[in-house]
């Protein structure tokens, strides 16, 4: 596929306008309905999965194999003090040739690559074989419940997989594009709570503080060894958040 300075403008405005949109998870924002309403009059077919609150979709064009998706997400990370940035996380900027606001990396700069690519290729293989797609989900920077998990539940209820799938998750670790990734290894999100006894902290004797019982059960958890690692992936981890 040929690209041009035309597909690099493409993509550096359609990160702006879906930058400029508040999707705060779960909240979509009419992201999605932006791509769909681009990507259907070039033949792809759309298919929400909605829950509750929460949008996702599906968008296709052709059939059989190869088939190739791209996946990713339209929510972002609350942004919190809008004083506290120089730049306003949802009045997307440009500073010395890089696009600042909340959710460019994180992805909706990866997602408006995507579309662009779907849109180029179809423009230059109109008759192309096989199945190309798209699938957003809005539900990864929260409780992460009615987003891919749900929608991947379903998919594979109905027995339909791609071949192929690319993430375009910010994966880079110092530049762009210097690392790829082939896979996951998994993550599990475990709850702990901890009950005591209320008090007067100047009569410890008469309390039950749990933060005190907590402390050493957590410098043993992050004190596992979980695994090494291998050659594709770093070693697990474990991390604690309140």
């Amino acid at each position: 596929m040929r690209t041009d300075a035309s597909d690099m403008s493409g993509v550096l405005d359609l990160a702006r306008e879906l930058t400029a949109r508040p999707s705060i998870t779960p909240d979509d924002a009419g992201c999605q309905r932006l791509v769909a309403e681009r990507l259907q009059p070039l033949g792809f077919d759309v298919e929400w999965f909605l829950c509750g609150a929460v949008s996702n979709v599906l968008l296709t064009r052709g059939g059989g194999s190869p088939s190739l998706w791209f996946l990713g997400h339209t929510d972002v990370v609350p942004p919190g003090p809008e004083e506290l940035w120089t730049f306003l996380p949802f009045r997307p900027d440009e500073k010395n040739g890089e696009l600042y606001g909340r959710g460019v990396a994180d992805m909706k700069g990866a997602v408006a690559a995507m579309v662009v690519a779907l849109e180029t290729f179809v423009r230059q293989h109109p008759e192309h074989g096989g199945e190309i797609g798209l699938l957003l989900t809005s539900d990864e920077e929260g409780e992460a419940v009615d987003g891919i998990a749900r929608v991947a539940d379903e998919l594979r209820r109905r027995g339909r997989r791609p071949d192929y799938c690319l993430v375009g998750e910010p994966s880079s670790r110092q530049s762009l594009g210097d690392t790829v990734r082939v896979g996951r290894r998994g993550s599990i999100h475990l709850r702990l709570q901890i009950s005591g006894t209320q008090g007067h902290t100047a009569f410890p004797e008469n309390l039950d503080n749990p933060v005190h019982r907590l402390a050493p059960m957590l410098e043993e958890l992050v004190g596992i060894r979980w695994d090494s690692g291998d050659d594709e992936f770093p070693a697990s981890h474990c991390q604690v958040a309140c």
